[in-house]
């Protein structure tokens, strides 16, 4: 295998990686500013009210954009590593 054919494919595969996680992760974000404000303006120190709207908003997110997860990840393995697989 050559080089560039290596390193373009690794690029490739770093790039569906932050495709796939930047929902999730953008919404773990958000919800944890949104709680984060809500503890500071109302003083609860709670850790569960930390994790648990985090984790239920991960969750419906990940639940809604399954499909098109699916769909990138399908993508991927058969534009470019099954490919390199079958051509040797």
């Amino acid at each position: 295998m050559d080089q560039v054919v290596f390193f373009d494919t690794l690029r490739e595969g770093l790039w569906g990686a932050v495709k796939l996680s930047a929902p999730i992760l953008t919404v773990a974000l958000v919800a944890g500013l949104v709680v984060g404000l809500f503890q500071a303006l109302t003083s609860i120190q709670e850790m569960t009210l930390t994790f648990v709207p985090k984790l239920a908003a991960i969750l419906a997110v990940f639940w809604v954009s399954m499909s098109y997860m699916t769909s990138t990840l399908v993508s991927f393995f058969q534009g470019t590593i099954i490919p390199l697989i079958a051509g040797g």
